[in-house]
């Protein structure tokens, strides 16, 4: 598989294409679009880690292009370049201002071309790398509470649109404080990261989401899950946790570490906009598992 950054290069001048190709083909897979509704189809399904736009195109021009990828949520983050002529400093200032991050003249110099596609490459992933690290539980490696949010948001808004379902489980680990009292907060932490490594062995399709929802909470999505589609992940991972044996000799409910687990399910309307019915139900069914005497799962 092809691992190299992908590079879209927008331009209605075959002569452009082929040059711009040229330069880059060596260290990056370079895709081409000659218009800019093809430009804002292919941005849309590849993604790529930077835009080579030129201004003057046929139909719509590369401001209009430039303004309509900032417009949507998947391709507003892809960094822009504007490709322009040496003497089309207003453009350079307009373009600019619409949202790029550099320009490049014509004729091609390959050595600027590759230099100024390279530093803004970088940038760009030194900017992916902090972004997914501030949506990272620094302990357990998993999804923080902010990822949690925006993607329950984000599958909340899909199954409404769709008419699909979405599940969700709550636990915790039951008589965390004493164990902390007991065996001290190095195990403490230890522990925490076995549960996160439970769950992410119990969910594997990777539209599910694990995360760490604060303190000793943990909190998984299951998108297009049923109530006992969910029920039945739930009594899988109350089992894997008990079985990976961790002593708790604090605890009055187990011999070994344990977790109570709340689910629920919902099939959420189009006027429904808020999911927090969802984790209300949720955590409700959570505090009748710890209420029932903890390590059970309750709906």
């Amino acid at each position: 598989m092809d691992e190299r950054p992908r590079v879209l290069v927008v331009d209605d001048n075959r002569m452009n294409l082929q040059l711009l190709h040229n330069i880059l083909s060596q260290r990056y897979q370079v895709s081409v679009a000659i218009n800019g509704e093809q430009a804002l189809k292919r941005a849309e399904t590849l993604r790529p880690g930077l835009i080579l736009l030129d201004i003057k195109m046929e139909g719509m021009d590369g401001y209009e292009v430039c303004r309509r990828l900032g417009e949507q949520e998947t391709t507003q983050h892809i960094p822009v370049i504007f490709v322009t002529a040496k003497d089309q400093q207003e453009d350079e200032r307009k373009g600019l201002e619409l949202g790029a991050v550099d320009y490049i003249t014509k004729p091609f110099h390959p050595a600027i071309v590759e230099v100024r596609v390279r530093n803004h490459l970088e940038l760009k992933r030194q900017r992916d790398t902090l972004a997914r690290l501030s949506r990272i539980d620094g302990l357990t490696g998993i999804a923080n509470r902010r990822q949690f949010d925006d993607v329950l948001m984000e599958e909340w808004n899909h199954a409404s649109r769709t008419g699909g379902c979405i599940g969700l489980i709550l636990l915790d680990i039951d008589h965390f404080k004493p164990f902390n009292d007991h065996y001290g907060h190095v195990a403490g932490d230890d522990a925490l990261k076995v549960v996160a490594r439970v769950l992410s062995d119990t969910l594997p399709r990777t539209t599910d989401l694990v995360a760490r929802y604060g303190g000793e909470e943990f909190v998984c999505v299951l998108p297009g899950t049923d109530l006992a589609g969910v029920l039945t992940v739930a009594r899988k991972i109350q089992e894997a946790v008990v079985e990976r044996g961790i002593p708790h000799a604090a605890s009055s409910t187990h011999a070994n570490l344990t977790v109570s687990l709340g689910v629920a399910s919902a099939q959420p309307k189009p006027e429904e906009r808020d999911p927090e019915k969802l984790i209300s139900l949720a955590d409700e069914a959570l505090y009748k598992a710890k209420a029932s005497g903890r390590n059970q799962v309750s709906v």
